[in-house]
């Protein structure tokens, strides 16, 4: 490590600590800190320092945390644009604890970006056909998605369970149903694309429907439709009143 008058100016100006965040009481420390008063009790240096871990033999992981944030003139929207480069630079920063500082402000930007984006309401067919059109469009092959809902029919997550090819795809159940369960849905939407633009369901289509719908019955998580989707319209096994 190198010698303290050989740190930037920022970090030798900083007083250094006599003793190490272990000595603090335990209130202070960042960890038991977030455990006792909560996550919202922190300064923005303590969630830095918790994320770091540890920091040199002259600076505590706070002081290490301040010292980053103080870089950027304590702005935390300059300090996601570093890279893990740039935080190398920090004193006390390696490689693996600036990775860590850039996953972590990541998912904030990313939950930033999720809250922002509008949330959709299924009232009918119509709407799972506009939802999925950007995803199964102009496909040349066949994709197996399922739609997860909240009890107010609002769109949690739609995801692509399988693809295949221009025959066809396989829908595996348990893939199916252990992502509701995982992601707490209260009911699912089957939506499966046919690249040949014929909207009617195969035989191999009813039964897959039959089986999914027996087991969300079971599961507590009914299967709402089943959307054969094609470029020029779609089938709904709801509206069919095979559902």
């Amino acid at each position: 490590m190198e010698p303290l008058d050989q740190l930037p100016e920022s970090a030798a100006s900083y007083p250094t600590p006599a003793t190490g965040i272990k000595s603090w009481a335990e209130d202070d420390r960042p960890r038991e800190k977030l455990m006792s008063k909560g996550r919202a009790a922190l300064s923005d240096a303590e969630l830095l320092a918790i994320l770091i871990g540890s920091g040199t033999t002259k600076l505590t992981a706070v002081d290490v945390g301040k010292l980053m944030l103080q870089g950027v003139g304590n702005d935390l929207n300059a300090l996601a644009r570093e890279s893990v480069k740039q935080l190398c630079r920090h004193p006390g920063i390696g490689e693996a604890k600036a990775i860590t500082v850039v996953a972590a402000l990541e998912l904030g930007r990313r939950r930033k970006e999720a809250d922002a984006a509008p949330r959709t309401t299924i009232t009918c067919s119509r709407d799972i056909y506009n939802l999925m059109r950007p995803h199964l469009l102009d496909l040349p092959h066949e994709e197996f998605w399922v739609i997860l809902l909240n009890r107010a029919n609002v769109v949690m997550r739609k995801t692509a369970i399988s693809r295949g090819g221009v025959a066809g795809t396989v829908a595996d159940p348990k893939m199916i149903f252990k992502e509701a369960l995982e992601q707490l849905a209260s009911s699912v939407i089957l939506v499966h694309n046919h690249p040949s633009g014929n909207r009617n369901p195969s035989g191999a289509d009813i039964q897959l429907t039959k089986k999914l719908k027996e087991a969300g019955n079971f599961l507590d998580l009914p299967i709402l439709d089943h959307l054969i989707f094609a470029e020029q319209g779609y089938y709904s096994f709801a509206d069919e009143g095979i559902l």
